[in-house]
This record gives C-alpha cells, sequence and structure tokens, in this order.
C-alpha cells in the first residue's frame, strides 16, 4: 500500500472544496480584471489553479522537467464555465495520480531544470508538496485577495472569513 502519496491526494481533495467555492465566486465578467499592472489577470490566475491539479500530478510521473523546453502556460481565459470544467477533470486526474504513485517511486529523485541550470532537485513526493500543493495554496489565497478588492463575499477556507462563519448555527 502506498501511503506518502494518497497522504497527499487525501490532503488535495479535502482542499478541493475550498478551492471550488472560491472559484465559483469568480464574477464572469473580470476576467481581464488585474489588481496591478504586472499581476496576472483574474482569469488567468483562476485558470492556472483550476488546471494545477492534474498538470502538476502528470508532470511528477516524469523523472524532471526542463522548463526551458517546455515552459509553464495557464490555459488562457475564456469564461467562467470553463474555468469550473476545468478544475473537476483536472482534480479528479491529479488524485488518480497521486494515488497510483508508490512510496518507491515517491522518494526517488526529480529535477526541475531550465535548460543545464538545476533550478531544483528533491524527491517526487517534495516536488509535489512543493510545486502542487503549496503552490496551489499560495496562488488560492492571491485569488482570495483578487475578490476581496472586487468586494466579493469570501467564503470559509479554514474558518470564519470576514462574509461566511461556518461556526455561527453550531
Amino acid at each position: 500500500m502506498t501511503t506518502v502519496m494518497r497522504t497527499m491526494a487525501a490532503e488535495l481533495e479535502h482542499e478541493s472544496q475550498a478551492t471550488r467555492k472560491l472559484l465559483e465566486r469568480i464574477p464572469a465578467d473580470k476576467g481581464d480584471w488585474t489588481p496591478h499592472p504586472r499581476a496576472m489577470p483574474l482569469g488567468q490566475l483562476a485558470m492556472h489553479i483550476a488546471t494545477m491539479p492534474g498538470g502538476i500530478a502528470k508532470m511528477v510521473l516524469g523523472d524532471g522537467v526542463d522548463f526551458a523546453a517546455n515552459p509553464p502556460h495557464p490555459p488562457a481565459f475564456e469564461s467562467h464555465s470553463q474555468i469550473m470544467n476545468s478544475f473537476g477533470p483536472s482534480l479528479a486526474e491529479g488524485l488518480a495520480v497521486l494515488r497510483g504513485i508508490s512510496d518507491q517511486r515517491a522518494m526517488q529523485p526529480f529535477r526541475i531544470t531550465h535548460g543545464a541550470k538545476v533550478l531544483m532537485e528533491m524527491p517526487r513526493a517534495g516536488i509535489v508538496r512543493y510545486i502542487l500543493l503549496n503552490h496551489l495554496y499560495h496562488h488560492r489565497g492571491q485569488l482570495s485577495t483578487y475578490l476581496r478588492i472586487l468586494d466579493v463575499k469570501l467564503p470559509s477556507v479554514y474558518g470564519p472569513s470576514a462574509d461566511e462563519n461556518p461556526f455561527a448555527n453550531a
């Protein structure tokens, strides 16, 4: 039985509830909106988040990735429904990949390079933690900030938000 990646898959599955709630609240007419000229537009950020589970999980099936040869690009934003239609399949694919990686494979090295330059090398499980899970949470926090600036009511993620208190009726 594999335990390392199954634990991370369980975490990803649990966290997907909060991710979905945030993605659902993106205003359909604000895909091109950005809080700053150097910031990623809202729709692009949302597509990055929506496609991250499957894309990164597939990436770790190999022994490494060269970003010079394969630069990461989230799919272009087209519509709010595209975001929501992308998230479910990406999540399902990510969960299936993670659940299928053995503990032995999870501990084997994975290398991220840019041409000849090694950007990072660590066990595959570390890459999943860092590039999939932590990276997803980082961008989810960024999305929360975008939504707050747009005066969108934020869901509870790890406890009450200023707009939603899951403990209020407990």
